[in-house]
């Protein structure tokens, strides 16, 4: 009996031995396959790394042209929302006094944009600086943060212009003939503000992170099923004004679907998540602050175009409002190119100020401004030779209107060669992160120098309603004065501090 509990307690001390043995092969082996995971998970970090990294490291000329291509594409696209609407409209109503209702209307949609801009053209940036610096958490909590805000500020401007939207288009500059149609377009138009919001300012987030065809695709949408809607509710349900705002309405819900999908999907770097919606002060007032001068420069023309019509209205009657319709939106259609200049090479820019690396910014902006410079010198003689075929886009009915836009164009855009440099170095202000300058440059042009021209000019001239086309050029030449002898000291003293930085690490 000894013997065999003797024997016992050896079989089962051996056991033991052996259980300890497969436990320890055991955890072995869950050892390795966690160590092989998170391997795995390095490996993929890693490739995600050097996937967002591709700013930092591609030539940069083939850098801007891959990106801005589609950004301007895009910009233009983006304009046929607005243009196809007053094209349709113009040949709908050849009286002219639909195309000004819907004219009149414009100062309240450039408001709209112009806080799609605060929180989108803010946010972006400063989510490519925090990328460039292996921030991504920061990066994405920014993106988080500013589709809150844009949600909240969409509410909130709906609610605002339903209670005083009619108030609001006769201190525009509608007429007793023309306020019916600025209604008509205003209050559908109000129904999908947040959509418009979307599709604006968070399509910003996806040009930031170097997707720029993706963005051109997401605004191509909207404007290819704006274009096919246009015509069949303006001229075959004979909705005319209505028709046109139920058309945009319809698109723009299209294309903030199609961005929200991809900003939550697999394919972008960024990505909208549940954790990050929750707004914090700290992340979103950064954006802000460089959103501010996106922001005035698109408000301001809000505001601008309300000088403009009150003034012309007084001095021109409606036919110089309606003169003006058409000069601003061949401005925007001019114009919209370099702003898909800067976009292409914000995200470069951008990126590589945050990683410090200075030469890279240097180059970008060399780039760009030559870029901005030849088109706008193209484009404006194209403007000054042939006003009457631009002016024809819109009205080809009204003989007085298509002879006094002409003569006003070509006073109006006068200086316009000029705008390719105010507009690359003020878009390069707020792609390196300086809110304070790009801010004041914002308001210098339109706030203390337009604005002030349109009401003071006239009490110089005649014709008065020609001193109000006038202000626009005056005003350019000196805030292209400004910009570029400012320009040339801050631009460079950041690029000495960014180098004196990276010396020392």
């Amino acid at each position: 009996m000894k013997y065999t509990a003797l024997g016992d307690k050896q079989s089962s001390f051996f056991l033991f031995c052996d259980f300890q043995k497969k436990k320890t092969v055991l955890n072995l082996i869950l050892r390795l396959k966690r160590n092989a995971k998170q391997n795995r998970k390095e490996g993929i970090r890693i490739e995600m790394d050097d996937s967002k990294n591709f700013l930092g490291t591609e030539p940069v000329g083939a850098l801007f042209r891959r990106l801005a291509m589609p950004a301007v594409v895009a910009q233009l696209i983006n304009l046929l929302y607005n243009m196809v609407d007053r094209i349709y409209i113009g040949h709908y109503d050849p009286s002219g006094l639909a195309l000004t209702g819907v004219g009149v209307c414009m100062p309240i949609i450039m408001a709209v944009s112009a806080f799609a801009c605060l929180i989108g053209m803010g946010g972006a940036p400063r989510a490519s600086i925090l990328m460039g610096k292996r921030e991504q958490e920061a990066a994405e909590k920014t993106l988080g943060n500013c589709f809150s805000m844009m949600v909240i500020m969409s509410v909130v401007l709906t609610a605002v212009l339903a209670m005083w939207g009619r108030n609001l288009l006769l201190a525009f500059g509608a007429s007793a003939d023309t306020i019916g149609p600025a209604l008509e377009y205003l209050n559908i138009y109000l129904i999908g503000t947040v959509c418009v919001q979307i599709s604006l300012g968070m399509n910003a987030f996806i040009s930031a992170q170097g997707f720029t065809k993706t963005s051109m695709q997401s605004v191509m949408i909207g404007a290819v099923l704006n274009i096919i809607l246009d015509p069949i509710f303006i001229f075959l349900l004979d909705q005319g004004v209505r028709g046109a705002a139920i058309a945009t309405v319809l698109s723009q819900t299209v294309s903030a679907i199609w961005i929200l999908a991809f900003l939550s999907g697999k394919k972008t770097v960024l990505k909208i998540q549940k954790k990050n919606l929750r707004i914090h002060g700290k992340i979103l007032f950064p954006c802000l602050a460089l959103g501010a001068s996106p922001f005035i420069m698109q408000f301001t023309e809000s505001i601008l175009s309300v000088c403009f019509n009150t003034s012309l209205l007084k001095y021109g009657g409606d036919i110089a409002v309606g003169s003006m319709t058409v000069l601003s939106t061949l401005m925007q259609f001019c114009m919209l190119p370099l702003s898909g200049l800067c976009q292409g090479a914000q995200p470069i820019t951008s990126f590589n100020f945050g990683a410090g690396n200075a030469e890279r910014v240097r180059e970008s902006f060399r780039i760009l401004l030559k870029t901005c410079v030849c088109y706008s010198v193209v484009i404006w003689i194209a403007v000054m030779i042939f006003p009457g075929a631009f002016v024809r886009l819109f009205n080809s009915g009204n003989p007085q209107l298509i002879e006094y836009a002409c003569h006003a164009l070509r006073v109006y855009a006068a200086l316009m060669f000029l705008m390719g440099i105010q507009i690359a170095c003020q878009q390069t202000f707020v792609a390196i992160g300086n809110a304070k300058t790009s801010f004041f440059l914002a308001c210098l042009r339109k706030i203390l120098l337009l604005i002030p021209l349109i009401y003071i000019l006239p009490l110089f001239f005649e014709d008065r309603a020609f001193a109000v086309f006038l202000a626009e050029p005056v005003a350019d030449f000196f805030a292209v004065t400004t910009t570029v002898c400012l320009f040339a000291k801050q631009f460079r003293q950041a690029m000495s501090v960014m180098q004196g930085k990276k010396s020392r690490d």
